[in-house]
């Protein structure tokens, strides 16, 4: 459903396509939570796990930043992953107050079974749209996120 709201041509044409982009991604995000649950993981724990598998171990600051999250979100979602066996946090032997995360094996055995079923299960949903229009909208997505980035 486009906007309602009835300002200049370039407000409406700005609110309509956000209403659309919110909406596709509240719909492919509530399909992916869904495929996550049955894979007895959540979003955030597979962005953690997922993160620390391609980059390797990091600070949790550090961490946190590349996933867009609060330091008291990272702090519980790693004391999640933390009794689940998935990973080891240590204090720096310089500085103990840098706390650096590292999977443990257990959870390198998880991420590794789970991403790419979760890879997969992406990439049928985004099936929707040509290899084309996926480059189209992640450029444009890109471009959008740099515009704001320093906002």
């Amino acid at each position: 459903m486009p906007t309602h709201f009835k300002g200049s041509a370039r407000e409406t044409r700005a609110l309509d396509t956000f209403v659309k982009l919110t909406r596709a991604m509240e719909t492919l995000g509530s399909h992916l939570q869904r495929h996550l649950a049955s894979l007895e993981m959540t979003p955030p724990q597979l962005a953690v796990l997922e993160a620390l598998l391609h980059l390797g171990p990091m600070s949790q600051g550090e961490l946190g930043r590349k996933l867009l999250r609060s330091n008291p979100n990272m702090t519980a979602l790693l004391d999640t992953l933390e009794r689940n066996g998935w990973v080891a946090r240590e204090r720096g032997p310089e500085d103990r107050r840098v706390v650096r995360v590292n999977l443990t094996p257990e959870g390198q055995r998880v991420i590794e079974k789970v991403f790419p079923v979760h890879a997969a299960h992406i990439a049928a949903l985004m099936g929707a749209l040509t290899a084309e229009e996926q480059e189209q909208l992640g450029a444009l997505c890109k471009k959008l996120g740099l515009s704001l980035s320093g906002s």
